[in-house]
């Protein structure tokens, strides 16, 4: 069994910033994917930001140019720095990671709570 542990999120005004941190309880070493999902309530999770063991990135358009997904290997853990934050920001934030050692399936934290004031 992986879990993992999200923090950073919490309440910040509108042009802030925050920084998530993902951490999992096991390496994170050639990990197939990792990253971020966001949910509001009544609508349906949706891709923030991932990483792959390369190095590659993928954003989704409304958070590229504010929002930047880095890992770090040592510490198996996931960040992302969200600058520029809007309202429309505001939702809960799930960390997601899939590795082919951990087996055929995705795990999920808890989530994390940011809010971003007009």
């Amino acid at each position: 069994q992986v879990q993992l542990v999200e923090s950073g999120g919490g309440l910040v005004q509108a042009g802030g910033s925050l920084r998530l941190s993902c951490a999992a309880s096991r390496s994170i070493l050639n990990i197939d994917h990792m990253g971020w999902y966001r949910q509001t309530p009544g609508k349906q999770r949706e891709l923030v930001a991932t990483i792959t063991s390369g190095g590659s990135t993928n954003y989704a358009d409304s958070v590229k140019g504010r929002f930047t997904i880095s890992g770090d290997n040592a510490k198996n853990t996931v960040y992302l720095q969200m600058n520029s934050l809007k309202p429309e920001d505001t939702a809960v934030y799930y960390c997601n990671a899939r590795r082919a050692a951990w087996g055929p399936r995705d795990y999920w934290g808890q989530g994390t709570q940011v809010t971003v004031s007009p």
